[in-house]
């Protein structure tokens, strides 16, 4: 399946003509990225993404990432998102889909550390398997971060991301409140709702 398939439902919730959401876009042929949305929509969260087979793959923390391997953080598995994403920040218009506030907290690249039995196995195979394993060079967070399907019937798209005890872990860290900015801009999510306000149409 290609990126643009991928994509279907990305590009079926949205309407190009009003948000100024990207709609596709190309890796750099080098190391896969990662990135970290904040996100203020009807709940505040923040968007981990993956760049995997031409597209991003997405999940939304409630609680954001944490640096502290006791905590559990639920990560609920949404659709693909286009390449270009990763450099999103603005406001998306409240009548579309996701609506709000959108700023990148961290990005860099990962290494998939995946396995299974104790050999390497490549993402397609982590996802079907439910225990992805990732190892981040971000401006924020680094080291290894596992995503667990939970596999609760009803739930299927609920994971869990979890710090992986090693050198980027840090119990008494608090990077989400700690450390708001956006790495591109160098606002936070407050000040890019001022810097961005509601259209008139809204």
């Amino acid at each position: 399946m290609g990126s643009t398939d991928k994509l279907q439902e990305y590009k079926g919730k949205r309407d190009f003509s009003k948000t100024p959401e990207p709609s596709g876009g190309k890796g750099s042929g080098g190391k896969p990225i990662f990135v970290i949305q904040q996100h203020d929509a009807s709940s505040m969260h923040y968007d981990f993404r993956l760049e995997h087979d031409g597209v991003l793959l997405s999940w939304a923390v409630p609680k954001g990432p944490s640096t502290n391997p006791k905590d559990k953080r639920l990560a609920v598995r949404t659709e693909d998102h286009p390449l270009d994403y990763a450099r999103f920040e603005g406001r998306i218009p409240e009548k579309e889909y996701g609506g709000g506030v959108v700023i990148v907290w961290d990005a860099g690249t990962y290494e998939n550390i995946s396995e299974k039995d104790d050999k390497p196995i490549d993402m397609d195979a982590a996802i079907t398997k439910g225990h992805i394993r990732v190892k981040l060079d971000g401006s924020k967070l680094s080291g290894g971060y596992s995503l667990i399907h939970t596999k609760m019937r009803g739930d299927e798209k609920n994971w869990l991301l979890i710090k992986e005890d090693d050198d980027g872990a840090d119990a008494r860290r608090n990077p989400t409140s700690t450390e708001p900015n956006s790495i591109i801009s160098g606002k936070t999510i407050k000040e890019m709702g001022e810097a961005v306000p509601p259209a008139e149409e809204e």
